[in-house]
């Protein structure tokens, strides 16, 4: 009998440290994603280069809400409450 509790103690143990171990290995390929680049800031100015493609980005912290300008000199994030950032996405959407 004793050998008996002794051997389930012994995979009671073996358990409860596979089940530590299945957490910190999920923690850390948790803290491990490849997280792409986004807007964690927006600018006010207006994008006067010709766009080539605009997307809206949602606000998932640190990003922040912004619609991202792609032109030929790169990306801008601009903020989307702009007047202009409205009319342009407008404009720009209904050509493309």
């Amino acid at each position: 009998c004793s050998l008996t509790v002794h051997i389930l103690f012994c995979l009671m143990e073996q358990c409860r440290i596979l089940r530590f171990t299945q957490f910190f290995c999920l923690t850390v390929a948790e803290d491990q994603k490849v997280r792409k680049p986004c807007c964690t800031k927006v600018s006010t100015a207006n994008v006067t280069d010709p766009i080539i493609n605009i997307r809206l980005q949602r606000k998932s912290l640190p990003c922040v809400k912004a619609v991202i300008f792609k032109t030929e000199q790169g990306e801008f994030c601009s903020d989307p409450r702009q007047r202009w950032v409205k009319e342009k996405n407008i404009t720009e959407l209904e050509t493309t």
